[in-house]
């Protein structure tokens, strides 16, 4: 399905709102949008999502069904969306969402996808060479795994997440601080340990029984929201599913969006997003490090101009802007380059940050 060119430079909401009215729950800083991932992506505008997080079928290639020894069988993923004729059918439904999920997110944008054994291989696979950089696989260690009631293999106690920036030169945010002050002061490690979805934040249907059969916990949706997003972002769901991702979103001050086929969810999902409270956040969960900026924005935006004089903080060393946005200092022995390389050159060590060595006197 092709894209409208003119809702390219709206928002997601907007886009949403406005191609999806009839078939759109939400509120001030959520939508929900039912409707097939592959119809819907295609139409959403370019460059307009934070993050993604993405939750998608895995495939299990159950064939058949599994009891307990106590012959009682086992609720586990036995759903239609589960189920591909092949790998290459599988291959070539994530190859789609993930090549329209890259276009969606902004350049800076970051991208989460969760699996297991079965399928995570595939997924990062696809990704690399879509163009994503990754920068984690995160294990989620669960605490109270389902046994293996065969006893034919080792209990299953893990699932893998991929952490990807847009592209290698994307610059993802990360609240480096709000996860050691989570973890004790101490750096979070790639093992995160939570129990699965249970008690009361199980949805469920009429009869008690569990409404989703993959339905991820809020813990673990809640550290990922606040690891890699600020305040306000717009963090999209391709398998919004129970809802998870959206209502953290809202939890943490942020804007979901969630795409579902199944009317099954919808309802419930959106009255439980409805319902959420937005967390009060603590000054290490608000106080983010700043965008990183590259110096040839600066000349893009005027504020440095080519041709202009930098000098180190006594003066010692000057070097001329280029528009390119290197930098080079006087004198045929040496060469241009980066902000960084110039001043290491300039201070005669292995490495320099450019952006404490170089000063400008910029007037007014």
């Amino acid at each position: 399905m092709s894209r409208d060119s003119s809702l390219q430079d709206k928002n997601l909401f907007a886009a949403a709102d406005e191609l999806f009215a009839k078939n759109c729950k939400g509120g001030s800083d959520w939508r929900i949008v039912q409707g097939d991932c592959l119809q819907i992506l295609p139409q959403l505008p370019s460059d307009s999502a934070d993050l993604v997080f993405a939750d998608p079928p895995y495939n299990l290639q159950l064939k058949n069904e599994l009891y307990r020894p106590n012959m009682t069988r086992v609720d586990g993923v036995s759903d239609s969306w589960d189920k591909f004729a092949s790998f290459a059918d599988y291959d070539s439904f994530c190859e789609k969402w993930l090549r329209e999920c890259r276009r969606i997110l902004k350049p800076d944008g970051a991208i989460w996808v969760i699996g297991t054994y079965h399928n995570i291989g595939r997924l990062a696979r696809l990704m690399q060479d879509l163009g994503f950089w990754l920068m984690n696989d995160v294990i989620w260690h669960k605490t109270n795994p389902m046994p293996n009631f065969r006893g034919v293999r080792f209990t299953n106690a893990t699932e893998t997440l991929l952490w990807a920036k847009k592209s290698e030169k994307s610059r993802a945010a990360f609240n480096h601080r709000a996860m050691k002050a989570e973890n004790g002061g101490k750096q979070m490690t790639s093992v995160w340990r939570f129990p699965i979805c249970g008690g009361a934040e199980r949805l469920r249907d009429s009869a008690g029984k569990k409404l989703h059969s993959t339905q991820k916990p809020e813990s673990l949706l809640r550290r990922i929201i606040l690891a890699t997003t600020r305040p306000g972002d717009v963090v999209l769901d391709p398998f919004s599913g129970s809802g998870t991702t959206v209502a953290m979103a809202r939890k943490l001050g942020r804007k979901g969006i969630g795409l579902e086929r199944e009317t099954k969810y919808i309802a419930a999902s959106a009255e439980r997003i409805a319902g959420v409270v937005p967390e009060e956040l603590s000054a290490e969960e608000l106080t983010l490090a700043p965008r990183r900026v590259p110096f040839l924005e600066l000349i893009s935006r005027g504020l440095i101009k080519p041709g202009e004089e930098l000098h180190s903080r006594g003066g010692e060393t000057k070097a001329r802007v280029m528009q390119n946005g290197d930098i080079k200092i006087s004198g045929a022995m040496h060469s241009a380059g980066s902000i960084h390389k110039i001043g290491a050159q300039a201070a005669g060590t292995p490495s320099c940050n450019g952006w404490t060595f170089w000063y400008a006197d910029i007037a007014g």
